[in-house]
């Protein structure tokens, strides 16, 4: 049993891309006295170089995917790529920490069902992995870049389209922290908005789609709070690698 066809589900935490696509460009109103003379897509560019020079963050999000099922992630990362946190589709729910260069996951039954499905010999990896922290192979393609946080902030700056047409809108609090607010209507009906922090640094505090098929909503908060995630205890430990080549 091949090891990236087991953790092929752990993909999902690619939402971070859905969720990050707002970018300005227009510069509308007058809100926000610290960017007063700047347009939506200095404010927006601005806020990306100050999210991507951050120490750390924490992401947490709900998306909406296509086909209707939901999304969540909960994920602390940092620049040195440790991070700490859950992912969970439709009640397929799993932790993950990347501690000393290992990521590892911990699923619960309906995650690695749908990880395992139609797989040969799912059922005997089943009982070994459920509930354990799976040490996943650190040259599975499916895992490469989770706790990439310089990897998730560029995701919001792929394409330079999404960048036109925002515009400022009213200042209001995300958090108990004062933000701007960067709007955009989509042509397929979303509308787009992205809230600054207008104290302090820049950072990104929350990203939002609502409209369409795949509404989605971030927030960004713990901005250079240290990451510490700890290896879990051997004895909670299953190396994916070694049990695929054994054939479970």
């Amino acid at each position: 049993m091949r090891a990236s066809k087991i953790s092929g589900v752990i993909g999902i935490t690619v939402l971070s891309a859905a969720l990050l696509t707002s970018c300005g460009d227009d510069d509308g109103g007058e809100s926000g006295k610290p960017f007063a003379k700047d347009s939506a897509d200095q404010i927006a560019a601005k806020a990306v170089k100050a999210t991507k020079g951050a120490d750390s963050m924490r992401l947490k999000g709900d998306m909406q995917q296509a086909d209707g099922k939901s999304v969540s992630l909960d994920l602390a990362v940092d620049q040195e790529k440790n991070c700490e946190g859950t992912v969970d589709s439709d009640g397929a729910k799993a932790d993950l920490r990347h501690a000393n260069g290992t990521l590892y996951v911990r699923g619960n039954d309906q995650y690695w069902k749908n990880a395992l499905k139609s797989q040969p010999g799912a059922d005997k990896v089943m009982s070994k992995v459920v509930d354990k922290w799976v040490k996943m192979p650190a040259d599975d393609a499916s895992t490469s870049g989770m706790c990439d946080k310089q990897g998730l902030v560029a995701s919001m700056d792929e394409d330079k389209s999404s960048r036109k047409g925002m515009k400022k809108g009213d200042t209001t609090t995300i958090d108990g922290k004062e933000a701007i607010a960067l709007t955009k209507k989509a042509s397929g009906g979303e509308t787009h908005t992205m809230y600054v922090a207008t104290e302090g640094k820049p950072y990104i505090l929350r990203a939002s789609v609502k409209g369409g098929d795949k509404p989605n909503d971030a927030t960004f908060t713990d901005y250079n709070k240290p990451v510490n995630p700890k290896a879990p205890a051997e004895g909670e430990t299953v190396d994916l690698k070694e049990l695929s080549a054994s054939g479970g």
